[in-house]
């Protein structure tokens, strides 16, 4: 169990499941599997796992299952990982925390079951945590299809196409409100990165944002550039901060490039739209649906954050604007399409084969 007490963890257990069992069921949140292992759409129960789980997961941590944008050299640092259950393997993503970033366990576990209760299609959603000594882990659903910061920046074979993006923002925006609706509207250092995609191409926004990097520590890890104005005043995040923070998503989609918002405002103001739209898109796009999301965000990049629209202004503007909404995400996305494997293997392997094939069959991707 590790330092935090059983008795503790009992009762925030005995809490979630009240809180799950009393929600009403929502078309939009993921249905979650009753015996908490995974199946077809479900999520994993929240619950709290064992260092020596996560190590397994991990090869002990291997550098080599690091999936962090910075590598070993983030402050917090990400793995992939793979859980052995009764049925199937399963995925995972592991936040390790530096040393002593949460000094007091309860106030860890605490948070953890917090943005744990949620539940949601647009989420990578959080499954659990482990607490044990002066370690401090969150585990969330892997996402295999790389960060959106990867399609946008850094692509290989095909830039997003125009519905694609507008799907982006819809999902996030989605995303955001449901957070905020559940109270949790504080989302630390939203950007490209935060944004993955799943096996079937479906964007959603990663949890690990919804939880600061330590307890007293900096809620941005981004250029300073980018972050809202009223942060650099006084170091604190409102939900008019993440907002802002989402503005500069929407630029990221419309330009294919991260550029400063004080610079695009400038272009935005000297109705530069079509400079600053994406080049590779090559006049794909409908130059009304480009000029709505552009006055989103110019109004999500205000200086004063009264001035910002809400999580339900930004679902309201890019709803209608959704096309293509009968073809698939991974279609868009030009990945293949997502087939559910066999509870067993056709041919079983030994341990050892089944290891190797797992952990070679998976894409490397980066994200915090």
């Amino acid at each position: 169990m590790g330092c935090c007490e059983s008795s503790f963890i009992q009762r925030r257990q005995h809490q979630y499941l009240h809180h799950r069992n009393t929600t009403a069921t929502d078309n939009n949140q993921a249905p979650q599997a009753s015996n908490g292992t995974e199946s077809a759409g479900a999520v994993l129960g929240f619950s709290e796992f064992s260092l020596a789980d996560l190590k397994n997961a991990t090869n002990n941590f291997s550098s080599d299952f690091i999936v962090s944008e910075s590598g070993d050299k983030a402050p917090n640092v990400v793995y992939k990982g793979r859980l052995q259950n009764q049925n199937s393997p399963s995925w995972i993503a592991i936040k390790k925390f530096t040393k002593l970033a949460w000094p007091d366990p309860k106030q860890f576990a605490d948070e953890a079951w917090g943005v744990g209760k949620l539940r949601h299609k647009r989420l990578a959603n959080l499954i659990g945590y482990c607490c044990d000594g002066d370690e401090r882990l969150l585990v969330a659903e892997y996402m295999p299809n790389d960060t959106l910061a990867k399609h946008l920046f850094h692509w290989e074979n095909q830039t997003i196409e125009w519905a694609m993006r507008l799907r982006v923002a819809l999902y996030i925006a989605e995303a955001l409100d449901y957070c905020s609706g559940e109270g949790r509207s504080l989302y630390h250092d939203l950007n490209a990165y935060r944004v993955l995609f799943d096996e079937n191409g479906d964007p959603r926004l990663s949890c690990f944002g919804l939880m600061k990097n330590s307890r007293d520590g900096k809620s941005y890890s981004t250029n300073l550039a980018y972050t809202p104005p009223e942060y650099l005043r006084n170091g604190r995040v409102t939900p008019e901060s993440v907002i802002f923070s989402f503005g500069t998503v929407l630029l990221d989609l419309l330009s294919g490039k991260h550029i400063p918002p004080t610079h695009a405002l400038d272009m935005i103001r000297g109705k530069n739209i079509i400079l600053l739209m994406d080049s590779h898109l090559e006049g794909n796009f409908s130059t009304e649906q480009a000029t709505v999301v552009f006055d989103l965000a110019s109004r999500c990049l205000q200086y004063e954050p009264r001035e910002r629209p809400n999580t339900k202004d930004l679902v309201a503007t890019v709803a209608p604007l959704q096309n293509k909404s009968d073809v698939p995400s991974y279609a868009m996305l030009g990945i293949p399409k997502h087939e559910e494997a066999p509870l067993t293997p056709q041919h079983p392997l030994s341990a050892m084969g089944d290891a190797v094939q797992g952990w070679t069959s998976q894409p490397s991707i980066k994200f915090c």
